[in-house]
């Protein structure tokens, strides 16, 4: 088949032919139709993931057909459209059996453990556990984007930070996950308020029902979420300043002064401390993008979190278990994932998009790109 494959962290997937996959037991190989592009497929090709052993092939967010079925699945068989969820979980271990397969103790993650979907064909392990049927409704370049971005930012709002309607809520980042919580929270009844540094990731929150947005660039933020040119982080700019200016767009735009619940759908130490200080007291701060410890350990404001008896969460993906209520949204109409898709590239397209996909943050091209085998 061909892939992209890496065979030196920090430099461009190259296409070529490689060996088609084998088919486990207990598993399916799915044709792939259509992959997206994310930015922890980057921290995977930086060598940020230990777990990523070379020569490898990326990718973790894809929708296709099965091709192949296992001799020990029950329940799926060739030729049916799927997706699946990044976290393969196995089924049995104590988080399975809790019902909370996202963090399954044996978890594998095509594009990470094993080989991934910058290729024609991928292995879903444990298929009765983590396939995902998708409905006539939604085609494969959007589900594409839903085994990864749109199902995290669906889990971290809803089910982790418990959105209600009526609530203020900040998206720091807006990338595709955070475009995604954009989407979701106002399909959930929820004011918002949009954070980035790019212009272009703002309009579409803007586009997507955002009612404020704040520049982060104005305030002293780079464009990898940190700190540019400000030196103490004080209270007119870095992420004090980001958190202040979410506090007033809020109230500008008849909210209380700070929001409810607030995601750092990036992952910097600067996103992560503007969340959790633009929160109201008893407020909820969900850590959505990856904080690598390869790129250093946070410093997080937990005065703030005592003082305000904040809640400070994780969200890591979503079990198959959970889809059918994200896509009973797309399916109805209620939630348009397709308006996420900005562009669809090819394989040989997509090497050098995935190595430029950490340089310039969330919003370095707003929007989700997808690529089609």
């Amino acid at each position: 088949m061909r892939a992209l494959l890496l065979t030196a962290f920090g430099t461009e997937p190259v296409l070529t032919d490689v060996p088609d996959p084998d088919c486990p037991p207990h598993g399916v190989v799915v044709r792939v139709e259509a992959t997206g592009l994310c930015r922890s497929d980057w921290h995977g090709l930086m060598g940020h993931d230990p777990d990523v052993a070379l020569p490898h092939v990326p990718g973790h967010e894809f929708a296709g057909v099965v091709a192949e079925v296992g001799a020990d699945v029950r329940g799926w068989r060739v030729g049916q459209r799927v997706t699946a969820p990044f976290v393969n979980a196995c089924g049995s271990c104590g988080p399975c059996r809790a019902g909370r397969q996202q963090v399954c103790a044996r978890q594998t993650q095509p594009g990470f453990t094993r080989w991934g979907s910058f290729a024609e064909l991928v292995v879903v392990d444990h298929a009765e556990v983590n396939l995902v049927a998708l409905p006539a409704e939604v085609d494969a370049v959007t589900a594409a984007g839903l085994g990864c971005r749109v199902a995290t930012a669906f889990r971290a709002v809803v089910e982790v930070g418990r959105v209600a309607a009526g609530e203020w809520v900040a998206v720091h980042g807006c990338g595709g996950v955070g475009l995604s919580a954009v989407l979701i929270a106002r399909a959930c009844g929820a004011r918002v308020v949009a954070v980035d540094v790019v212009p272009a990731a703002l309009a579409l929150a803007s586009r997507f029902g955002a009612d404020a947005v704040v520049d982060a660039s104005a305030l002293g933020a780079g464009p990898d979420g940190g700190p540019d040119g400000v030196a103490d982080g004080g209270p007119d700019g870095g992420p004090d300043g980001v958190a202040a200016a979410v506090r007033r767009a809020a109230a500008a735009a008849g909210g209380p002064d700070g929001v409810h619940l607030s995601l750092d759908a990036l992952g910097s130490e600067a996103t992560c401390h503007a969340s959790i200080a633009g929160l109201l007291p008893a407020g909820r701060h969900v850590q959505v993008g990856l904080l690598p410890p390869a790129l250093g350990l946070p410093r997080v404001p937990m005065h703030l979190v005592v003082g305000g008896e904040l809640e400070v969460l994780g969200s890591h993906g979503m079990a198959a278990r959970s889809y059918p209520g994200l896509l009973g949204l797309v399916a109805s109409g209620r939630l348009d994932a397709s308006a996420l898709v900005n562009r669809r590239v090819t394989l040989a397209e997509a090497g050098p998009l995935l190595l430029g996909a950490g340089s310039a943050g969330a919003g370095a091209t707003a929007g989700i790109t997808v690529a089609c085998p």
